[in-house]
């Protein structure tokens, strides 16, 4: 178990922030403490319990240990920053909790450079060593434009493409980790691909 570092020390947020919790509960309570009166021994405890579960699940998705624990402790620097905005109506904390850590981890993809193609067409044009020297750089911009529309897609979609086509799940295993019906994942990936193939429709 990992503790919180000197440098994701807690800033106070703005003075003027609404506060909404109302739910009961050990986590809602914490939530609460933190929001209302910043209390640092709510955010540890809050910290304790959730940041191994995120590690956890960030590993899960894919990331190396390092990576895992850095959008760990930027999840719940989050929790510390928008304490005050949650609401019964969100869910529960820990749903509430482990949304904040899938988009933060969306966020941290759509930064990434090195994506891998969505089709099998696409992974076919990586260049290899006998590619020359003019077709490299047509694949390259081919790359980019592919990189540029899944930045361009709504997190939703872009989470359903990423579990599909990076993470290598199936349907039904994308449905059950989201907890979503399988239809919304088909659709959301069925949505997601027509975009892509729209915008590069040029390429072909």
């Amino acid at each position: 178990m990992f503790q919180p570092s000197l440098a994701m020390r807690p800033v106070d947020p703005p003075a003027d922030r609404p506060i909404r919790i109302t739910a009961r509960g050990p986590m809602s309570d914490l939530l609460s403490r933190i929001a209302i009166d910043r209390s640092e021994e709510a955010f540890r405890k809050l910290f304790d319990d959730f940041a191994p579960r995120i590690k956890s699940y960030m590993m899960r998705q894919g990331s190396d240990p390092a990576l895992a624990e850095e959008l760990a402790q930027e999840t719940l620097l989050t929790v510390w920053r928008k304490a005050a905005l949650y609401s019964p109506e969100k869910g529960n904390p820990s749903t509430w909790i482990f949304t904040i850590a899938r988009n933060l981890r969306i966020d941290r993809l759509r930064r990434q450079t090195n994506w891998q193609e969505l089709t099998e067409e696409h992974a076919a044009s990586i260049p290899s060593d006998e590619t020359p020297p003019d077709d490299r750089v047509s694949q390259r911009q081919r790359q980019a434009r592919v990189q540029a529309v899944l930045g361009q897609l709504p997190p939703d979609q872009l989470e359903a493409v990423t579990l599909a086509f990076i993470d290598g799940l199936s349907h039904s295993e994308i449905a059950e980790r989201l907890a979503l019906p399988l239809g919304t994942v088909k659709s959301r990936i069925r949505l997601a691909y027509q975009k892509v193939r729209l915008a590069l429709e040029d390429l072909r």
